[in-house]
């Protein structure tokens, strides 16, 4: 397997006042290059400090993580990070947001209407050419996140982290995003590391869903394959008995080998 990102007995703790906090501990994940990976728990089992530490937004307090054969040592912009708020400038606008995040990769080894030329295929891949000159406040909860998902493919990331980017929209909106997002996905061949708490969203969208255990000192519990054939159809999936199949042991994973503790 090609070990294109690596986290190696990776632990992560938080000095709290009520002392310390252990999220993680011993996390050992190898993900391959063009692969889609879901992780997936209970809230509170360190699947978004398990995106922040690739991210570089944190750092490990044991073990190491590598990227393209690089440690990760802080934020990059071959790892782009979507979040479940898309965190846009309101002044700007939709092109403006996206231009920005361009303009700081590529700003130094290119010219105006090559940084132009990036923004508006980001933005017409997520289908926002109608859209580009409005700003945060005259678009949908939806088409914002579209814009949040233009910006960090922009950038041309080797690992697109995405944390529960759909969680805060509705089941329609969101259906037809992760449709857009398998799309892009099979075009760009990107690799992606998304946290999820939707079961059927990790089933349609990955090849290989990590199941964490409940913290404190989360770890992986159970790595699932996934092996639908792509492009994938979520109707033609519906009656699909493998689709079921693998939604199911997902679920027993979740609630009976990691029943939630009272909260």
């Amino acid at each position: 397997m090609d070990k294109f990102v690596e986290l190696t007995a990776v632990s992560k703790h938080f000095d709290t006042k009520k002392g310390r906090f252990q999220a993680l501990a011993d996390v050992n994940l190898s993900i391959a290059r063009g692969e889609f990976v879901a992780l997936i728990g209970h809230s509170g089992c360190g699947k978004s400090t398990v995106l922040n530490l690739i991210a570089g937004l944190l750092d490990a307090n044991e073990g190491g993580l590598i990227c393209n054969g690089r440690e990760i040592d802080g934020p990059g912009p071959e790892r782009a990070v979507v979040f479940q708020n898309h965190s846009l400038l309101p002044w700007m606008t939709c092109f403006g947001n996206v231009h920005l995040a361009v303009e700081r990769v590529f700003g130094e080894h290119e010219n105006k209407a090559q940084l132009k030329a990036r923004t508006e295929q980001a933005l017409n891949m997520v289908g926002l050419a109608h859209a580009m000159h409005k700003h945060p406040n005259e678009i949908s909860g939806g088409m914002k996140q579209r814009v949040g998902i233009a910006r960090a493919l922009a950038m041309e990331p080797k690992v697109l982290l995405m944390d529960e980017p759909f969680g805060a929209l509705d089941a329609l909106t969101r259906a037809h995003l992760q449709d857009e997002l398998l799309r892009i996905v099979g075009e760009t061949q990107s690799t992606v590391v998304m946290v999820t708490h939707d079961v059927d969203e990790a089933v349609l969208l990955s090849d290989r869903i990590v199941m964490m255990t409940n913290g404190p000192a989360a770890t992986v519990g159970e790595i699932l394959t996934v092996e639908l054939p792509r492009p994938r159809d979520r109707l033609a999936l519906a009656n699909d008995p493998q689709y079921h199949a693998y939604r199911t042991s997902v679920l027993e994973f979740l609630y009976q080998r990691q029943q939630r503790p009272a909260a």
